[in-house]
């Protein structure tokens, strides 16, 4: 899954990496390196603009919400329950078939943080003890130091409590398409640590190579002939590389570079 992740490249960085035509400066974030839930995040979508004569889609950096809401959702009490969404299902899901279909994005992060439960908590989890289990955060990153570009989906929803025209009628928000994790070594793994992302979580991010990025986000594409399922294969194995991390990024709290140092050991010995 993806429930965490770090995004610390300026606009003007991601603007170069992903040739965006057109950004708002006025919706500029600061960089983040605890991104949680509901937070406001950058996507990159190719759409045309709104009230421009030319219709052409045109690659665009937008603010939206992490937390998809389907455009028919009575409300927004959802959302926080709608970060991910399964490549396996995107085309069957009622809350995620149209985003699927017809806005489909890139989330830009520089790596995303997933907890891994030791050996023995997992033992002990099976069995019933009822001792809650240690975890230990590990920071995914592409191994060369490369963006990590998170296939997304976005969608708009207009809040029925707030009044036509009030710039907050109108949300727009997004979730991150999963997939299942590699059972492929990883690049540089740790010593004492685990040796393939399935080995932390069973699902990850799906990632996009750069081959891909102008095909899954061209909102001509609808699936009518099934090509974008195949953009849903995962990409080759061994291009991550993973490292723990202090458990000081579990609490929202905390942010800042120091997130990401990379620690010589697991916190905890006994977790592999």
């Amino acid at each position: 899954m993806c429930g965490r992740y770090a995004a610390s490249r300026s606009p003007e960085e991601l603007a170069e990496l992903f040739g965006v035509e057109r950004w708002e400066p006025e919706e500029a974030l600061a960089p983040d390196w605890n991104v949680a839930p509901t937070k406001q995040v950058r996507i990159v979508l190719d759409r045309p603009l709104k009230d421009a004569a030319d219709p052409r889609p045109v690659r665009q950096l937008r603010v939206v919400k992490w937390g998809l809401v389907p455009s028919w959702a009575k409300n927004a009490e959802g959302a926080a329950r709608m970060i991910n969404a399964r490549a396996e299902t995107l085309a069957e899901k009622p809350s995620f078939r149209r985003p699927f279909a017809q806005r489909r994005c890139i989330v830009p992060a520089d790596g995303y943080y997933e907890w891994a439960t030791g050996h023995d908590e997992r033992r002990l989890e099976v069995e019933g003890v009822g001792k809650r289990s240690r975890k230990q955060p590990y920071f995914v990153l592409p191994a060369d130091g490369s963006v990590l570009a998170m296939a997304g989906i976005y969608e708009f929803w207009r809040d029925p409590a707030v009044p036509a025209g009030d710039p907050g009628a109108w949300w727009a928000t997004c979730s991150v398409v999963t997939t299942e994790a590699e059972t492929a070594p990883l690049a540089a793994a740790p010593a004492d640590g685990p040796r393939s992302l399935s080995e932390i979580h069973p699902r990850m991010p799906l990632a996009l190579t750069p081959d891909r990025w102008d095909a899954w986000l061209d909102p001509a594409a609808t699936d009518a002939d099934g090509a974008l399922q195949e953009l849903l294969a995962p990409p080759p194995g061994g291009l991550m590389r993973a490292y723990p991390v202090s458990t000081a990024v579990s609490s929202v709290r905390n942010n800042g570079p120091g997130l990401l140092a990379e620690l010589d050991g697991p916190q905890e010995a006994t977790l592999f």
